[in-house]
């Protein structure tokens, strides 16, 4: 399976170029965003505000149909109050373009959406506390709860039965497993890879995010003028990672991306998933399942930043940014076990609330 087909490659006078024949608008300033493996810009448009391009991969799994149902997700979260960014249409009246640019002395066909632009810090800048991680445990869950109302089409649309990124599809990465070369870190990747086959069925009751990590949850202060400022989530972005999963796979991803930043990384479970229970309790299977999905989205994440870097070099800055401790926190957690790991993460919260 090819992860890459086609990475984008503009520039910002053909930004502008694609904005103003695509939306009838002409920005007044360009700004590249990071992006995984796609190209995002933040857009300024005089009189009506900010906005983001994304102009987007072909990659497996990804297509205008899966697209329109991210899009509707959006949608389907704002309308209920959660802070997701709102898609725009073309000037013919779609969400979804898919356009020709010119680069490498070729013609790319990419898909194009422009959405809102949200104000806000990602958690991976900030020092959360254990009362900020509830919040995002659960809003996590409201998100999965909302999203039970997506249209059956769109649903059908988001299983991605071959998705990389899909914690049901964890034995993908096996064919990456070469490109770890310390000897140890791919011995301890491979074995999970091994107790995920033996003991996780899937069973998949609806659509995640599948992808909520420190850098897609955008947050403000609520309160100025103190010590220790307390935030609000401001924003929830990056859809590009939706799947069709247990609601027990949103929750450990969370619970996997919140580690990287904190200084107590071991303890961010506990908040998380007393806030994601608020609203979703987790049946015994999923407890039980919970230690290993862990482990499986820091494989998932690790594997594949090592794999794309070498394709994108360009890149390793954004690609490698989990590495940087990703590594160190997933032999950490390996060693330390499940049930170490349990009587942490399931032990009474008390959010002050």
């Amino acid at each position: 399976m090819s992860s890459v087909v086609n990475c984008p490659y503009s520039s910002d006078a053909q930004v502008v170029e694609l904005v103003k024949r695509v939306y009838g608008l002409v920005p007044s300033t360009v700004k590249p965003l990071p992006s995984y493996l796609d190209q995002n810009f933040h857009l300024e448009v005089a009189g009506l505000g900010d906005f983001v391009l994304k102009i987007i991969n072909y990659l497996e799994g990804r297509n205008p149909e899966v697209l329109e149902g991210m899009l509707s997700a959006m949608m389907k979260l704002n309308e209920k109050g959660l802070p997701t960014p709102v898609p725009q249409t073309s000037l013919d009246g779609k969400r979804v373009s898919v356009e020709s640019i010119e680069y490498s002395s070729n013609s790319h066909q990419h898909m194009v959406v422009m959405l809102t632009y949200l104000q806000g810090t990602p958690i991976a800048k900030i020092k959360s506390s254990p009362q900020l991680l509830y919040e995002i445990g659960r809003m996590a869950a409201r998100v999965d709860s909302v999203l039970t109302e997506l249209d059956s089409s769109y649903v059908k649309a988001l299983s991605r039965n071959d998705f990389i990124w899909n914690l049901t599809n964890v034995p993908l990465l096996e064919q990456y497993l070469w490109h770890i070369k310390d000897n140890t870190l791919r011995e301890v990747v491979a074995a999970v890879i091994q107790q995920f086959k033996e003991r996780i069925e899937p069973n998949l009751p609806g659509v995640n995010h599948g992808d909520l990590n420190d850098h897609n949850i955008l947050v403000m202060p609520e309160e100025d003028g103190l010590d220790k400022p307390v935030y609000k989530i401001s924003g929830i972005l990056d859809f590009g990672d939706m799947s069709y999963g247990f609601y027990v796979f949103e929750v450990a991803i969370v619970i996997m991306y919140m580690m990287i930043e904190s200084p107590e990384p071991l303890n961010v479970g506990s908040p998380v998933l007393a806030g994601y229970e608020s609203m979703i309790p987790l049946n015994a299977a999923e407890r039980d399942a919970l230690y290993l999905l862990v482990l499986c989205r820091f494989c998932q994440s690790l594997v594949m930043a090592s794999y794309n870097v070498v394709l994108h070099p360009e890149n390793e800055e954004y690609l490698m940014i989990t590495a940087r401790s990703g590594w160190r926190l997933l032999l950490q957690l390996w060693k330390m076990g499940k049930e170490a790991a349990e009587e942490l993460w399931f032990r009474p919260h008390k959010a002050d609330i």
